[in-house]
Parts: structure tokens; C-alpha cells; sequence
């Protein structure tokens, strides 16, 4: 059976700090694995200053940022399509967004490409963000909404002119940034180098995400072992210079002891019409139990 797997992004670049690994590991195995992102990050930051003074970054950001899609997709060997909306940037303080930008959308306009993808492509495993999108940007979030949407208005009647109904047998929100995962990390940083100077910060951050609990215990996880795809991964990112430059957070964990401590990326399973694990245990796979869906 042909295994499709479907991520839904707000901007170029967050394909590959979300779950790249997870893209990286499903291609090895043969599946197809296509990417959507849902604007083109025209209102982003350049965050890394060796590409801040480069002409096309000051001319033509959504083309450079384009350039940079591609060079990642092609690292990940994955299809990528954009849904072509303008990116909404961070909210202003009364919590508007730009006039016509994503977010400005309703939700019920916004959905329609993404339904027409999912009848088009008909995947198998449907990855999104959670309903906070991960973190509060409203592109974000606007995305977990035409995912759920989407999903749900796939597999309807509705809309015959967007091509034939598909039930997608399952959808996870992505869970990678988990505090479980992050305590670990970081406690067997502590660890592993005690005298290091950043110990400090070390120790702050593991304060914060010991407080911090994302209450996952109840459900169905998948955690994907994906240890042999972290430099994929980075690559990935690094494609995307304009948006992480060299001395990101993203590649101070060293891979080696990320694969000794936490050598998956991990999912909450949120829909599903096929068998899954039992709540509270976890997949090691996100086509589990696809056997037993339609092709």
C-alpha cells in the first residue's frame, strides 16, 4: 500500500523546526510525504545578520524565503505546495492582523484550498498543530483551524466542485516541543557538562519547564523513532537562513545525546477511523493500523 502523509504549516520554515526528522524517516520508508505551507512568511524577521545584508533580503523577503523552501524540501525529499496566503505577522496589541492576511480570513474562505489538497492528494496521516498553535502566533493557530476544517469537510458532500470526498483515516497535532521532552534534554545536559558556564540558564530553563505540563497521559501518542535523521533535520533549518542563523537554540543540544535521550518526535493522536493504540499508551508509528483503511 502507498503510504501518504500530509503537514500542515503556517511559513516556509516550519516544516523543518516541526517534526523534520518525522519527514526525513517517512521518506526512507517509501512514503510520500508532501508539505503545505499556508503563506509565504512575507512578514517574518531576518534573524540571522549574515543574510540581513544581502540585497534580495531588503528587495524581495518572500522570494528569498521561497528560494529557502525549496533548498529544504529538496534536503527532506519531500513535495512541498503553498496555499498562497499573505503572512499575517505577529498580532497588534488590540489582537488585529493585516487586512486580507491569513488570519484576517474567515475561516470557511481560507479552508476551500486546503480541502480541494486533501480530496486531491488523499493522505493517510494528516499532521497539524494544536489548537494554540504551538505557540500563539495567529498564523499558527489560523492553521490548526483549516486543518481540523479541512479534515472535516474532506471527507463530506460538501463542496462537490473540489473533487470527490476522503475520509483522512488519522490526524495528529504535533507534540515535539513537549516539556517531557525538553526536561529531559536539558537535565542531561546538566549533567553531562556540570561546570559548563551556561549551567545557570541550564538550570532556569529546566525550572520553567518543570512547571510547565502538558497533561498528555490520557491520550494516544506516537513517538516516532526518528534518531537517525536529527542532521537531516538541521540541515533542513539551516536552509532557511533568514530565519536561523548558525548560533540558534536549535542546534545547541548535541544530536548524540538527543539520540541518547529522547530519540523520537512525538504526536497526539486527536481523530482516528481505524484501530490505534489504547489511551495512555503510544504508537511507534504514525500509519499504524492503515492496513485496514482504503487505499
Amino acid at each position: 500500500m502507498s503510504l501518504r502523509l500530509m503537514t500542515v504549516h503556517a511559513h516556509p520554515d516550519d516544516e523543518s523546526s516541526k517534526g523534520a526528522a518525522t519527514l526525513a524517516y517517512y521518506r526512507s520508508r517509501g512514503a510520500d510525504v508532501l508539505v503545505v505551507s499556508c503563506t509565504g512568511g512575507e512578514r517574518g524577521d531576518i534573524l540571522n545578520p549574515a543574510v540581513e545584508a544581502t540585497p534580495l533580503a531588503s528587495r524581495d523577503l518572500a522570494g528569498l524565503r521561497r528560494r529557502e523552501m525549496d533548498a529544504a524540501r529538496d534536503i527532506l525529499g519531500v513535495r512541498q505546495r503553498w496555499l498562497g496566503y499573505r503572512d499575517s505577522g505577529m498580532a497588534n496589541e488590540n489582537g488585529s492582523v493585516p487586512a486580507a492576511s491569513f488570519a484576517d480570513i474567515p475561516v470557511e474562505t481560507s479552508v476551500l484550498p486546503l480541502v480541494a489538497l486533501i480530496r486531491e492528494q488523499r493522505p493517510q496521516v494528516l499532521i497539524s498543530y494544536d489548537e494554540n498553535g504551538g505557540y500563539p502566533h495567529p498564523d499558527h493557530i489560523r492553521s490548526n483551524r483549516i486543518a481540523v476544517r479541512a479534515r472535516e469537510l474532506a471527507g463530506s458532500d460538501d463542496h462537490p466542485e473540489l473533487g470527490d470526498p476522503w475520509s483522512v483515516p488519522k490526524h495528529y497535532y504535533d507534540r515535539v516541543f513537549s516539556s517531557e521532552r525538553f526536561r529531559a534534554i536539558v537535565g542531561a545536559m546538566i549533567a553531562r557538562f556540570p561546570d559548563a558556564p551556561e549551567r545557570g540558564e541550564w538550570e532556569e530553563l529546566l525550572t520553567r519547564f518543570t512547571e510547565r505540563e502538558d497533561a498528555l497521559t490520557e491520550r494516544v501518542l506516537a513517538r516516532v523513532p526518528v534518531a537517525d535523521f536529527f542532521e537531516v533535520r538541521d540541515n533542513a533549518l539551516r536552509a532557511h537562513a533568514s530565519q536561523v542563523s548558525p548560533e540558534s537554540s536549535f542546534f545547541f543540544w548535541p544530536n548524540d545525546l538527543q539520540r541518547e535521550v529522547w530519540p523520537t518526535e512525538d504526536y497526539e493522536l486527536i481523530h482516528s477511523t481505524v484501530p490505534s493504540a489504547p489511551v495512555g499508551a503510544a504508537e511507534s508509528d504514525l500509519f499504524n493500523g492503515i492496513e485496514d483503511s482504503p487505499a
